[in-house]
């Protein structure tokens, strides 16, 4: 498809599926916790990615060379994918579905945040910096509510963390020689490095199978397949296609749609202070990133 100036029907549509689609991963990842260690699973996520995204790029010829320039901030971006997954898999074994992702989908604030001390070009100011405000506002709101006794401190500390190193991976893209990669090597630096490096580190958790069963199975292909290695070439896809900025606006679905599934789904009792920590945090996440003509 040729290069957009906006977003039409089809992206909308588009964006609004995967912003369903990454939801609905949340509730995967605590189904697959059943059955595999989450240290574990995230390492074999990544070694089953590795395996798609090489047959993926054999078939479309894509290449596998990437600038010498590139290789260490690539290195920074998989060890950062690995400290990521590795937090938010076991978040999800310590919290509920719904806290975790208005807690983890909060890093665009943490991506605005550094980015307005280390880019120039970053800077906030408007509404932006009042969205910045309500964002971390919900955020601190989610953390500090206790009135859920399935959750806990530890599982919103580590999803916090994963939002963090995602901001992190974002930052190192978008201000290193790895912005000049396309985006399946992007990917391929990520899922490579993370997987020995999670199943290294699943060792010392020493919680690799529990009460496997096939819909475990089940739920680790579909990360693999759906999400890790598929799913975020879409993704990249629908980046080359419209606007950075109008696809990022559509990022502050994401918690809304997990908060939403994992009420529906798992049954999760949602209280009333996350649902205004979702709300903070996704109009928040929407002002962020707004166009800079339009606040």
């Amino acid at each position: 498809m040729e290069r957009k100036s906006h977003i039409d029907a089809f992206g909308a549509t588009a964006l609004i599926a995967f912003a369903l689609h990454l939801a609905f991963n949340q509730v995967v990842i605590k189904w697959t916790n059943g059955g595999f260690g989450p240290v574990f699973a995230a390492g074999l996520r990544s070694a089953g990615a590795v395996v798609i995204l090489l047959i993926w790029m054999k078939m479309r010829g894509v290449s596998f060379s990437v600038p010498r320039a590139a290789i260490p901030a690539g290195i920074v971006s998989g060890t950062l994918f690995a400290l990521e997954f590795m937090c938010l898999f076991t978040a999800l074994d310590f919290t509920t579905v719904s806290r975790a992702s208005v807690i983890f989908y909060s890093m665009p604030v943490w991506l605005a945040l550094i980015g307005h001390f280390l880019l120039p070009s970053d800077r906030m100011s408007g509404l932006r910096s009042i969205g910045l405000v309500m964002a971390m506002g919900g955020v601190a709101l989610a953390l500090l509510d206790r009135s859920d006794v399935t959750a806990s401190t530890k599982g919103d500390v580590l999803a916090l963390t994963a939002a963090i190193c995602w901001a992190g991976i974002a930052l190192c893209v978008k201000a290193t020689p790895l912005k000049d990669v396309p985006p399946a090597q992007q990917l391929m630096f990520q899922v490579a490095i993370s997987a020995p490096l999670l199943l290294f580190a699943s060792l010392f958790a020493g919680d690799f199978v529990r009460d496997l069963q096939p819909v475990h199975v089940a739920g680790l292909l579909f990360q693999i397949i759906a999400v890790a290695s598929l799913g975020f070439l879409a993704w990249f896809w629908l980046l080359s296609i419209y606007p950075a900025s109008s696809v990022a606006s559509f990022s502050f679905l994401s918690p809304v749609f997990a908060v939403i599934l994992g009420w529906l789904i798992l049954g999760e009792d949602v209280g009333p202070k996350v649902w205004i920590a979702l709300c903070l945090v996704a109009a928040g996440i929407y002002l962020i990133n707004r166009k800079p003509g339009n606040g």
